[in-house]
């Protein structure tokens, strides 16, 4: 799997994972979006971050990940990896 494709692990009825995804779209940002509540590889790729513990929102990018990040944690982590200007 590529590393450097920035990816969303959430549901669909949290809502921070809907401010991320939000935010992401509305910044024009490609992001590949999983719900981990219906993707058990999903599930599985965030449970392996965490020991075995399922949480989300996750972000990933570059091997690096965020767990429920607020938005200027996110906006910080963006231009990091060159991916906001």
């Amino acid at each position: 799997m590529d590393e450097n494709v920035l990816r969303l692990y959430g549901t669909n009825w949290c809502l921070k994972s809907a401010n991320l995804r939000n935010y992401l779209q509305s910044a024009w940002i490609d992001f590949e979006d999983y719900n981990v509540e219906k993707d058990e590889e999903a599930a599985t790729r965030v449970k392996a971050l965490y020991d075995g513990a399922l949480k989300f929102p996750t972000l990933t990018y570059g091997g690096e990940h965020l767990k429920n990040p607020g938005i200027t944690e996110l906006q910080q982590f963006l231009r990091e990896k060159g991916l906001l200007p």
